[in-house]
């Protein structure tokens, strides 16, 4: 009978914390948010800045600029325990035309130039910014693309992937800087057709305004046709 009761309250357990798992926090909260948010700036950590990368065929360094990572990591010894700080210098990776990481914000300096520009001077986060070489020649255009975070959108006072991610735009020197979806929108994906020169890219919108994104709620088609002067967004319907 013992055992019993100890089987019983195991699976009692058990569920109440998958049920507590399956909690998930809203992205958007709706009774506080009027516009964008505003986010405050932590002022114990470090920024840092990678080493400068140049985009092929362009005329501009990209200087990454991001928080000093600072790892703790724990050791056993005989009579306690102990922990040991590592630290990472290094706040970004570059591959093919694409900068990656969660970085606060980029600096662009032209290479005949000693000046350095930051690309916005509000609170970000920055995922990915690519640039799209494989039209740039064509169109006589070099374009950046950026992922990014730029509204605590879930109001925990801090920017991060809990948040409503979203798509800018900008020239290579990173002037235009443009959000191209729509605010409180969440970006789901985006794709270059070369053949075009449009950039398609889709967002969920949270229709039922529960906060959160699922099969309820209806996903909006994009393009920007990049041969414009204007990065001006079309709606489509392919379905």
């Amino acid at each position: 009978m013992k055992n019993l009761h100890i089987a019983l309250l195991s699976s009692i357990v058990l569920v109440l914390a998958s049920c507590k798992k399956e909690v998930e926090k809203p992205k958007v909260i709706y009774d506080t948010v009027k516009g964008k948010g505003t986010t405050k700036v932590d002022s114990t950590q470090v920024a840092i800045s990678d080493l400068p990368i140049q985009m092929e065929g362009t005329d501009y360094l990209i200087h990454p600029v991001g928080d000093l990572r600072v790892y703790e990591r724990g050791t056993k010894a005989r009579y306690g325990s102990s922990s040991v700080i590592d630290l990472s210098f290094t706040i970004s990776n570059y591959g093919e035309n694409e900068i990656t990481g969660y970085l606060q914000n980029l600096k662009f300096q032209k290479t005949d130039s000693d000046s350095i520009r930051p690309l916005t001077d509000k609170p970000a986060l920055i995922q990915t910014a690519t640039y799209l070489k494989p039209i740039s020649d064509r169109i006589k255009k070099q374009i950046m693309v950026y992922t990014m975070f730029d509204t605590d959108t879930n109001r925990d006072g801090k920017l991060d992937s809990s948040d409503i991610k979203c798509l800018y735009l900008s020239d290579i020197s990173g002037k235009r800087f443009t959000k191209v979806s729509a605010d409180f929108q969440e970006l789901i994906d985006w794709n270059l057709i070369e053949s075009k020169s449009r950039l398609y890219f889709r967002t969920v919108e949270d229709t039922n305004k529960n906060g959160q994104f699922d099969k309820n709620d209806v996903v909006q088609y994009n393009y920007i046709d990049l041969l414009s002067s204007e990065w001006k967004v079309t709606n489509y319907e392919p379905i």
